[in-house]
């Protein structure tokens, strides 16, 4: 696979880069990966780097974004905290790759059985986690079609905050950074939000967030 160089990346539209993504996780959930030479991507990017996408996801073990988009070295900037939630440093760092460094799409990127999203739905409080879950709280606040067993047990409930979740995300990058909302209008870049299913490893894309 060809490592990315600067004009392959301005070649690239927003939704060329959402199709980019869409195929590679399809070769990931058939176990069709691309053979890549690690080594000489790393000699080639050694001097700059042009990423397509910016994907923000979780902490978790099991949604590491260049595997399961079957991206390799100098392909995407991996954005990962705990709930994928968003805060300033999430955001500089979203301009820096847009604006800078010249990616086509933002994703932010949920997963199922999130453990941030079972602790916020499980009101935990510890350290500076508290902190944490408290951005993820009004997620849980706005799932109001479950009226009963509003915890982590209930996986229906546990499953639908984290939709919420990525949407209030995307909706928050869009109103916190002028500097982004600018170039999505524009046409420049893309955001998406999505949901990474990690028993089967398929990502849904959610078009109602879908800004290109």
């Amino acid at each position: 696979m060809k490592t990315l160089t600067k004009e392959d990346q301005e070649a690239i539209t927003p939704s060329m880069a959402l199709n980019l993504l869409e195929e590679g996780n399809k070769r990931f959930v058939n176990n069709l990966k691309v053979n890549r030479n690690l080594l000489q991507q790393a000699n080639e990017t050694s001097d700059g780097q042009h990423p397509f996408a910016i994907i923000l996801s979780c902490i978790d073990s099991r949604t590491s974004a260049e595997l399961i988009f079957d991206q390799g070295l100098g392909d995407v900037f991996s954005i990962r905290i705990a709930g994928n939630i968003i805060n300033e440093d999430v955001l500089g760092s979203m301009e820096f790759g847009c604006k800078v460094a010249g990616a086509k799409i933002i994703v932010v990127l949920g997963h199922t059985k999130c453990g941030a999203i079972k602790g916020a739905c499980d009101h935990v409080e510890m350290g500076n986690l508290t902190a944490l879950l408290s951005k993820i709280r009004p997620a849980v606040d706005e799932e109001q079609t479950i009226k009963e067993n509003r915890n982590a047990k209930n996986s229906e409930f546990v499953e639908k905050v984290a939709a919420i979740n990525v949407h209030r995300s995307v909706k928050s990058i869009v109103e916190r950074s002028p500097i982004l909302k600018e170039m999505i209008e524009g046409g420049q870049i893309g955001i998406v939000g999505g949901i990474h299913d990690i028993t089967t490893g398929i990502v849904t894309f959610y078009p109602r967030t879908s800004m290109q």
